[in-house]
C-alpha cells in the first residue's frame, strides 16, 4: 500500500498500527509495573548516590518515553525505505531488555544481573537507532531521549549495584 503525504493509505489509515504499538509499549509498561509493586519501598531503602533521582519521577519519564519508543517504530512502518523486518526486530529485542530490567532489579533484588541486561537494552537500542535512521531520521531521533535516560539509568544500576551488594 503507497501512502500519501497525509498518511492514508489507499485502503485506509495507519492509525490502528499506531495503537497497537502504543498497546504493546504501554503494556511492557504495566508488566513491569506489575512486577515492581513495591518498588517506590524497594527504591527508598537502597543505599543510592546523591545524583539519584526521586522514585516519583521514574513514572512520568517512562509514560513519555514508551510513547515515544511506539511512535518511533510507528514511523519506520509507515513509510518504510526497504524491508522493515531487521530494525522491527532490535525493536523487539530491546523493548524485551526493557521489560526483563524491572523483575531483575526489583522483584528479585538481582543487581548485577539488572545491570547486563540494562548494558544489553542500550545495545540492542543504539543497533534499532541505527536501523531506524535508515528508514526514517525522525524515528531514531524520537529514541535519542530513551538512549539518554537507559544510559543515566545504567549508570545509577552500576552504582546501586556496588553500593548494595
Amino acid at each position: 500500500m503507497e501512502l500519501s503525504r497525509t498518511g492514508r493509505g489507499h485502503r485506509g489509515s495507519r492509525w490502528p498500527v499506531l495503537l497497537g504499538l502504543l498497546a504493546v509499549c504501554y503494556a511492557v509498561a504495566a508488566l513491569g509495573g506489575l512486577a515492581s509493586a513495591d518498588a517506590g519501598d524497594t527504591y527508598s531503602a537502597l543505599d543510592r548516590p546523591s545524583w539519584a533521582p526521586p522514585g516519583w519521577l521514574f513514572g512520568p519519564v517512562w509514560t513519555v518515553l514508551y510513547g515515544t519508543i511506539a511512535v518511533a517504530a510507528w514511523l519506520v512502518l509507515r513509510n518504510p525505505q526497504g524491508p522493515t523486518r531487521t530494525a522491527m526486530t532490535w525493536w523487539s529485542v530491546q523493548l524485551l531488555l526493557n521489560l526483563a530490567w524491572t523483575p531483575l532489579f526489583f522483584a528479585a533484588d538481582q543487581y548485577g544481573l539488572a545491570f547486563l541486561d540494562i548494558c544489553l537494552l542500550l545495545a540492542a537500542l543504539v543497533i534499532t537507532m541505527g536501523l531506524f535512521a535508515r528508514h526514517r531520521m525522525a524515528a531514531a531521533l524520537l529514541l535519542v531521549p530513551y538512549a539518554l535516560w537507559v544510559t543515566f539509568a545504567a549508570a545509577l544500576n552500576l552504582a546501586i549495584w556496588l553500593s548494595n551488594t
